[in-house]
């Protein structure tokens, strides 16, 4: 019996040993556990901070061109005739594109015109969705981080502006929208390791004639009205808002979307888009370990088709609908203009456009511009304009971008 007592005594004894050492352990992986979550927090902390630096010195406003490739059937049309000679892309610079006009005089005499043209990056025909997508993509990741970001595509109808932004059904031809909707979703998994947490919310609008329509309703009796929140968030009263919480739930509404954007036939273009489209990522985001929380929107935008009344030929409702359009994107211009030359008073209520897009353009937003031109040369003059446009865009500068406030959960 008393062998029995020593030998149990013996056995708790190495038990509450045993405990010890489990507790210190348990202690050590504690600490260990909270030092790597400091780590990470440090980490994340000096990525964004990188990342945003990188995207501040590549400017906050910046302009792609991209010239659409020739269709097939102007190329049949065309008799072997090469209808891009005009357009000279410099050697080894990625940045410039030059147009060259040649001319006759009444003496017969040929003379040619150079026009160059500079911008942060140049895509020709042969350049792939995918290889564009590479370029805007960290761009789309600064919306994660807590920024607005715009991008808009902009340029004479028929230029690829659809193509370049909503793009075709496959993986190799789909757009920007459908390609910035995956990444969002990939990078904010992702994101659930160093604690971020995001509800994302969809809305997607058209701007036609100067009236807001809601492409998730197609309600044209539901009147809508642009508000500016004091946190820097723009909202249109009544508009549907969808929360999604996968990419193929934003692709079904994408899809509802197109089916309701108002199109009409012009000279330019037999099925054209007359209407201004803004498709629209909310996202909320909350860092569950740091308790950061942030509010950004991610706008990407299909402007409509610009080009002199002489050239679409448009009369009736189309005459109405050119009008309203090239006014708008003349208010577009005027507020860059007048952002270029940091006017006091900035024209944004001159339009719906640029009054909806106030927060994205006035210095709070991360935007980037595609000027989408036609290869051919009876397109040169329109081209030409579209090409200026883009040149005031570039040369303007909207300021730093700031984080957006945090918002009251």
């Amino acid at each position: 019996l008393e062998n029995t007592k020593n030998e149990n005594g013996k056995r708790i004894k190495e038990l509450e040993m045993e405990r010890e050492r489990h507790l210190k352990r348990i202690a050590t992986l504690e600490n260990d556990y909270f030092e790597a979550k400091k780590s990470i927090q440090s980490l994340e902390e000096q990525r964004r901070f990188l990342h945003n630096e990188i995207q501040e010195l590549k400017g906050n406003i910046r302009v792609f061109c991209r010239v659409r490739p020739v269709l097939q059937s102007e190329k049949e049309k065309s008799n072997g005739e090469d209808l891009t000679q005009h357009i000279v892309y410099p050697k080894d610079n990625d940045k410039g594109i030059t147009l060259v006009q040649q001319t006759e005089s009444a003496m017969g005499s040929a003379s040619s015109k150079s026009y160059p043209f500079n911008f942060d990056k140049v895509f020709d025909g042969t350049s792939t969705q995918e290889k564009i997508f590479k370029e805007i993509a960290q761009l789309v990741q600064s919306a994660l981080d807590g920024y607005n970001v715009c991008i808009f595509a902009y340029g004479q109808t028929g230029s690829g502006k659809t193509y370049t932004m909503e793009g075709g059904e496959d993986k190799i031809t789909m757009g920007m929208i459908p390609r910035a909707v995956q990444q969002i979703f990939i990078a904010s998994e992702d994101f659930k390791k160093k604690g971020w947490i995001y509800d994302i919310d969809c809305q997607f609008l058209e701007i036609y004639n100067e009236t807001i329509r809601d492409l998730l309703e197609n309600d044209e009796t539901q009147k809508h009205e642009i508000k500016h929140l004091s946190h820097g968030r723009t909202i249109v009263t009544d508009a549907k808002i969808v929360k999604v919480k996968t990419s193929d739930e934003v692709y079904k509404l994408l899809q509802i979307a197109s089916k309701n954007r108002s199109v009409g036939a012009t000279l330019c273009n037999e099925r054209s888009s007359r209407s201004h489209s803004i498709f629209t990522l909310h996202l909320l985001g909350h860092n569950e370990l740091t308790d950061e929380k942030y509010e950004s929107s991610l706008n990407l935008i299909d402007l409509a088709g610009s080009e002199r009344l002489a050239v679409s030929g448009a009369t009736g409702d189309r005459l109405k609908e050119t009008r309203a359009i090239n006014k708008s994107l003349s208010c577009l211009s005027d507020v860059i203009a007048a952002l270029g030359n940091n006017e006091p008073h900035i024209p944004y209520r001159n339009s719906k456009l640029t009054y909806l897009l106030q927060n994205s353009l006035g210095g709070n937003s991360k935007t980037l511009m595609f000027v989408n031109i036609s290869p051919l040369f009876a397109n040169l003059q329109e081209t030409l304009c579209s090409l200026r446009f883009a040149t005031k865009v570039n040369s303007c500068q909207i300021g730093t971008a700031k984080k957006i406030l945090k918002y009251n959960s």
